[in-house]
């Protein structure tokens, strides 16, 4: 839709312009949509059935909203998806900071200006995608950013006592009139500032130094905050709390599939690098098991929450050593390999936050360790179990693959050329039998990775010993290694 031609009010009265409240606005387009089966949320994925039907209920009461939930859940992401619930397009008095409705004005500097010039006087229109305001609380917010305070070099410039209303500096909520005011972490704002609150809104009314003004500010709050148990840095005032109409639980993605569809959508891979690099599906799932080991490890604390950025970090990373190993050898394609995921560590240490145990561990050695558990949760979906303690003449389908290691080992190295790579994988007895066994169907370009996965699975369940090094890794028979220690 273009930018309406009307400029002036005269016009838009005689083209059949209606006000409507920002409530109507978007409740309008939200019943549109459901009657149409238009999903403007179908980006927030994971939330079909769980989240956007409460935020759509709550839009449908005319309710502020307060989403809730742990880091990495799309809060923010789903406030700014709000915008597409708005109008195109919507009138405003022109050169209003406040966005003032030329047949509904409440400011005074608008009214004014309509009283002088009546119908001629001069409109504006503004796109929805300047209709979003987002402010992130931080100790340093004060009341004069969020409410206004008294602008003395404006009451000098115009020559106005400061008892007058015009030598009055909104800020950033008055500002957002008809629009979205989204505010981030709500617990981080001090107690004194979330008072100021209060009366905006319930009874529309702001106080500024003194000035009682009462301004029908029209706005669709959405907060977005963490649960108190989770910060000691704050938390929301029972008062405020009570004055926001719908608190909406988020949540983390609920299996590995709604996992990788959000890595994939929101890692934003370069179209021309990912062409040249082949990821096997399974690298994809054992990026998102990673994160669900994470949520699940005594070693990490649960109250701060293991963010999706996790996983969509970890991804490029993963495509950023392949594509790094690609360029030093000088080849035009290669595959994801499992060594690469030693380049995943960087993205894990920053993404969890640990419990005193963990911290005694180290934050390398628990990062080596999720991938570790998440691949041995994976294996024997490919592979049958390893029971941890066998007889001594049970046999086992991966008798002869140990026996090989008891005289070899693997050794691959982060910068091998795919062909070096292949044949050392290609060495290890019985390993390419034991997949056209087990997973028939294999698509030839994944064979690679999976012998490593092989290795790998057995070293989760204790049958190999994996050294990382610098730059690379090796995989040994753990009795072999206990004895060159002694």
């Amino acid at each position: 839709m273009k930018k309406p031609k009307y400029k002036t009010i005269g016009e838009l009265k005689k083209s059949g312009y209606h006000s409507k409240t920002l409530n109507q606005e978007i409740t309008d387009n939200l019943r549109s949509n459901l009657l149409n089966g238009k999903n403007v949320f179908s980006e927030l994925i994971g939330y079909e059935e769980t989240v956007i039907p409460s935020v759509e209920r709550a839009f449908l009461s005319n309710h502020s909203i307060n989403l809730l939930g742990l880091r990495g859940q799309a809060k923010t992401k789903l406030a700014r998806t709000c915008i597409e619930l708005l109008d195109e397009w919507i009138p405003i008095v022109k050169d209003s900071d406040t966005n003032d409705d030329p047949l509904n004005p409440i400011f005074k500097s608008s009214l004014e200006k309509i009283k002088s010039d009546g119908d001629n006087t001069k409109i504006d229109w503004i796109h929805k995608s300047e209709r979003f305001y987002e402010k992130l609380a931080t100790p340093d917010v004060t009341v004069s950013d969020l409410i206004g305070d008294i602008d003395p070099i404006k009451a000098t410039n115009l020559k106005l006592s400061y008892s007058d209303e015009e030598v009055i500096h909104f800020g950033l909520i008055p500002r957002a009139h008809r629009c979205i005011f989204v505010l981030n972490e709500l617990p981080d704002l001090q107690p004194r500032i979330q008072v100021s609150l209060f009366s905006i809104l319930e009874e529309k009314e702001i106080q500024i130094r003194g000035f009682k003004v009462r301004l029908p500010l029209d706005i669709q709050f959405i907060f977005t905050s963490n649960p108190e148990d989770y910060t000691n840095r704050g938390s929301i005032v029972t008062p405020l709390k009570d004055r926001i109409g719908s608190q909406i639980l988020t949540h983390y993605p609920e299996s590995v599939e709604i996992a990788k569809t959000i890595t994939s959508q929101e890692s934003k891979l370069n179209s021309e690098t990912i062409s040249k690099i082949h990821i096997p599906e399974i690298a994809r799932d054992i990026i998102e098991q990673v994160c669900f080991e994470a949520r699940e490890s005594e070693l990490v604390d649960k109250k701060s929450g293991v963010s999706a950025r996790m996983s969509i970090t970890s991804l490029q990373n993963l495509v950023s050593s392949a594509e790094r190993r690609m360029l030093i050898n000088k080849e035009e394609i290669t595959t994801i390999r499992m060594s690469d995921f030693n380049s995943i560590i960087s993205s894990i240490n920053g993404k969890v936050e640990l419990v005193y145990e963990g911290e005694e561990e180290g934050a390398e050695q628990v990062s080596y360790n999720l991938i570790s558990e998440a691949v041995k949760t994976l294996f024997i979906e490919y592979f049958p179990k390893i029971e941890k303690l066998t007889k001594q003449d049970e046999i086992s389908v991966y008798d002869s693959i140990l026996e090989w290691f008891t005289v070899n080992q693997v050794i691959l190295r982060d910068d091998l050329s795919n062909k070096d790579y292949e044949s050392i994988l290609n060495k290890v007895k019985d390993a390419d039998s034991l997949l056209n066994k087990f997973i028939p169907d294999i698509d030839k370009k994944d064979k690679p990775f999976f012998i490593e996965f092989l290795l790998w699975g057995l070293e989760s369940f204790d049958r190999l010993t994996i050294m990382r090094t610098n730059n690379g890794v090796e995989f040994k028979d753990p009795f072999n290694n206990f004895i060159n220690k002694i």
